[in-house]
């Protein structure tokens, strides 16, 4: 996994989790613990529903603008490039990428069943790991009741977190979280999560020691209803200050969207 690549995942898993609160009630008696134990429970509810779907990706970073048609092909993600710097891609490049996806459904309905399995379970690693760091966030944070607050349509509790003391990571997916804080709004009404920010508060070593992320690291997540109890992703940014062996400075931005979320279909 390249250094950007781990910075991103464990943020994302930072902002797509619940984490242990502190406790204090607001005046319709439910503390910041069960608040978050709430949204916890609407937040997996979601996590389970997230492969039944398909929708619409755009990626930004620096030297780069793809938009892409993620599709969920017979049990993991695949990947059409639908436009590039905002603009739909030409005409023969569309046909050379509906090519290329009846080429993958074509392989993928031709697999054998160890073959099958064995991509299956390459999406699904990723997705544990996911659920693993939930279980060190529980542990490495603890949250603060803000307020009550208005954030676009929706009502919203506004909570803070900080690093719990006397947290120790346990592996190198975690080492980050001592060093950030953050702050939520959830909807009053579902507890699913509206946004999510989160920043780093002093420089904190991970990969072994080898790189650093730096204060300046900022990360925002907003969530949006898609079907039912199904909130989805809708905009992912990030903007990373690194030092690698403790000399090489190494800045990254990136900015996702997400929107057309569909129920996937079946080939």
């Amino acid at each position: 996994m390249r250094f950007d690549n781990c910075v991103t995942y464990i943020v994302a898993a930072l902002l797509a989790t619940a984490i242990t609160p502190a406790a204090r009630a607001d005046k319709s008696g439910l503390t910041a613990q069960q608040i978050v134990a709430r949204s916890a429970a609407a937040t997996q509810a979601g996590f389970n529903l997230y492969p039944n779907y398909s929708h619409i990706e755009r990626d930004r970073q620096e030297g780069s603008d793809k938009t892409y048609r993620v599709l969920m092909i017979d049990g993991s993600p695949y990947q059409v490039l639908i436009a590039e710097n905002g603009k739909p891609v030409p005409e023969h490049q569309r046909q050379q990428e509906e090519s290329k996806l009846k080429q993958e459904i074509a392989k993928r309905k031709a697999e054998s069943p160890e073959e099958r399995r064995q991509r299956i379970a390459s999406y699904e690693r990723d997705r544990k790991r996911d659920n693993t760091m939930i279980q060190q966030l529980t542990a490495a944070f603890q949250f603060q009741l803000l307020k009550k607050a208005r954030l676009g349509s929706f009502d919203v509790y506004v909570l803070r977190a900080t690093p719990k003391p006397g947290y120790n990571p346990p592996n190198l997916d975690s080492e980050v979280l001592p060093g950030m804080e953050g702050t939520m709004w959830i909807d009053q009404k579902t507890f699913q999560w509206v946004k999510v920010t989160a920043h780093v508060i002093h420089p904190v070593s991970i990969m072994g020691f080898l790189a650093q992320v730096q204060p300046g690291t900022r990360f925002e997540l907003e969530k949006r209803p898609v079907s039912g109890k199904f909130w989805a992703p809708s905009h992912f940014s990030m903007r990373a200050n690194s030092k690698i062996l403790g000399m090489f400075s190494h800045n990254t931005w990136q900015d996702q969207t997400f929107s057309d979320y569909r129920l996937a279909k079946k080939y």
